[in-house]
């Protein structure tokens, strides 16, 4: 050819390569029975479709075998990247690196002298003939499980309460290898020194020396106690944002207390709850050695960045009951230290105006504990009555957050109220007005042993509220209690269901009907109570329809909170039913319960449900709505 200029070799002159070797760690067969015909018979564990692992009978027993097996399928290469589309070549290069990983596996369980053979060949068909498609078998020797010979905790044995402390880390000479133990013991022997007054004790990475000829490994762990100490003063690095001894009223432990790692950690957790600062740093700081036979202290040295304090906020909306409502506020977190609170407020809406200023202090001689009052003038307008009310609030309360549940809340309070009302008109003519001054001292009590405050799935939750109220009308004077009683119970149904119900029982003790503002009465029907029926439908009505409250009230709700797959797992869709009822008399009536049923749908963002229910009453009266739809933030109830 005359691009090329070399001369065409003779057939001679080319070279012949040499024949490739056989690779010595890839077997070929056809009969996994040629490869490994010198172990015994054992136990076969089929590991997907293309594995099998084989446990020989060598009279040496493998402990944690079930467990061993589990792990390895997790990690397995071939478990992973298995394909019908696999070719010899890469089930072996895969077969190699899942034969490495069952030798570090035998060592993690404390089998040292164990020894793993691979082979690989042809499968075979569901009816025992040869199949095509390669696979691998493991053939797994364990050995000996080595045990622990001599332990070396460092300088643990001069602590105080060196005994305690040594039955924290629960590894004993004779004990299995395990490497998974060392972790964990190690973990529970740190957790045990910051939790009995070692704030400052340090822990070394472990070593393993083994011993093949004794079969045994030796275990050191380097330990520095570093001496057990005792709370001494807690000191905010900005004092007049939030002083020392407020922080040290919200702390969890007094001065004096052994130290404990838990406290400081909680009292991370409780100052950034306060909502006022974006990070907090905590510092030991020895104020006093340990001296024989005394505990050191210890001071915490508390360092603040401020969040910002001051909010603004602002929704609209619309409900059929409620008409067009606007609502704004501000507020300062902050604006009397430590954690005094004002807040202003206002509503402008077709059926309600209000505008009110509220003092809150948090965590207010005590934990969690808040002090409000709050001081507010409304105007409403509802289809049951018509109030404009001036109204002074003070109340003291425990509460739980969503970073603190309690299984026990509480409040107490005193309320003064000035309010002019009349109930609904009547074909259209006003009835008369009536000026109410009430004095109320409302109180709560609620044992919540539920596992979330926006979606508990299991627990329940008991509540009960007393006000003894004293009103004052056109010179007659009443004297009545208002009473209530809520129970709220969940039970999971498997993985992916809830079960939840409700009830809710109140009565007003004490006097007539007509004595008690219309304002102050019992009502039912909307979101939150029985979903199908407009707010406040359920109950008494006047001549036209228009509700007017009664003494008595009782609901039910029971519905299934049901996950689905959809959107990562949150959504879930919930069939519900509600039934309620207002009596003008103070025993409950079941005789006229209105009954409401419908689905709802629930998104878990990660904060709490948002929740949509639509529902529709199954015994309407005239001018029920046939749908009602609800939004809200977290389950409804």
């Amino acid at each position: 050819m005359p691009e090329i200029s070399l001369p065409w070799p003779e057939p001679g002159d080319v070279p012949q390569p040499e024949p490739l070797q056989a690779e010595p760690d890839i077997d070929f067969a056809t009969d996994f029975d040629d490869q490994v015909p010198a172990l015994p018979d054992g136990k076969k564990i089929r590991v997907g479709s293309d594995m099998t692992l084989v446990f020989p009978d060598t009279g040496a027993e493998f402990e944690l075998q079930d467990e061993f097996v589990d792990r390895f399928r997790e990690l397995s290469t071939i478990a992973e990247l298995s394909d019908d589309e696999d070719n010899l070549a890469q089930l072996s290069a895969r077969a190699r690196q899942d034969a490495d990983l069952l030798d570090r596996l035998l060592r993690n369980y404390g089998y040292y002298d164990g020894y793993v053979l691979r082979s690989m060949g042809n499968g075979t068909n569901g009816d025992g003939s040869s199949s095509e498609n390669p696979e691998v078998r493991f053939d797994i020797v364990s050995g000996t499980q080595y045990r622990f010979g001599a332990i070396d905790l460092g300088a643990l044995p001069q602590a105080p309460d060196y005994e305690a402390l040594r039955k924290s880390f629960e590894i004993w000479p004779g004990d299995p290898v395990l490497a998974d133990k060392i972790v964990q013991e190690n973990f529970d022997l740190d957790q045990a020194l910051g939790e009995t007054g070692y704030p400052f004790a340090a822990i070394g990475n472990p070593s393993l020396l083994i011993d093949h000829a004794r079969q045994e490994g030796d275990l050191t762990l380097p330990v520095e106690p570093g001496g057990r100490y005792r709370f001494g003063s807690v000191v905010s690095g900005n004092p007049d944002f939030l002083s020392s001894k407020h922080l040290q009223r919200i702390a969890r432990f007094d001065p004096g207390d052994i130290y404990k790692r838990s406290d400081e950690m909680d009292l991370r957790r409780a100052i950034l709850a306060t909502g006022l600062v974006s990070s907090v740093t905590i510092s030991r700081r020895e104020t006093r050695p340990p001296a024989p036979g005394q505990d050191g202290e210890v001071a915490l040295d508390i360092e603040l960045a401020k969040a910002p304090l001051r909010t603004i906020a602002g929704t609209i909306g619309y409900g059929s009951g409620e008409g067009v409502r606007i609502e704004g506020s501000w507020e300062h977190r902050n604006l009397f230290p430590p954690e005094g609170a004002l807040r202003v407020r206002g509503i402008a809406g077709t059926k309600e105006q209000l505008a009110g200023v509220t003092f809150r202090r948090n965590n207010w001689r005590g934990r969690d504990k808040i002090l409000t009052v709050d001081a507010y003038a409304t105007n409403i307008d509802r289809d049951a009555y018509e109030a404009h009310t001036v109204s002074l609030l003070a109340t003291y309360e425990r509460v739980s957050t969503l970073l603190f549940q309690k299984p026990l809340t509480w409040s107490v309070g005193l309320e003064v109220i000035a309010t002019d009302e009349r109930e609904a008109s009547v074909q259209g003519v006003n009835t008369p007005r009536a000026t109410y001054f009430v004095a109320a001292l409302p109180m709560r009590a609620m044992i919540d042993t539920s596992d979330s405050l926006l979606d508990p799935t299991r627990g329940f939750r008991l509540g009960g509220r007393i006000s003894p109220e004293i009103s004052s009308q056109g010179g007659s004077q009443s004297t009545y209690a208002r009473t209530q009683i809520d129970a709220t119970y969940y039970q999971p149904m498997g993985e992916k269901v809830v079960i939840a119900a409700r009830t809710r029982v109140g009565s007003i003790l004490g006097t007539g009907l007509g004595n008690i503002a219309p304002s102050r009465r019992f009502y039912a029907g909307g979101g939150g109570s029985v979903r199908g029926y407009g707010y406040q439908k359920i109950g008494p009505r006047d001549d036209v329809g228009d509700p007017n409250g009664g003494r008595s009230l009782v609901e039910f709700s029971l519905e299934a909170r049901i996950r689905t797959g959809m959107f990562g797992g949150a959504l879930s869709v919930v069939p519900f039913i509600d039934a309620g009822n207002v009596d003008r008399s103070t025993t409950p009536s079941f005789s006229d319960m209105r009954f409401g049923a419908g689905l709802g749908v629930r998104y878990n963002t990660g904060f709490g449900p948002i929740r949509l229910d639509v529902a529709t009453p199954l015994n309407p009266r005239s001018g029920d709505n046939p749908i009602a739809v609800y939004i809200g933030l977290g389950q409804a109830f």
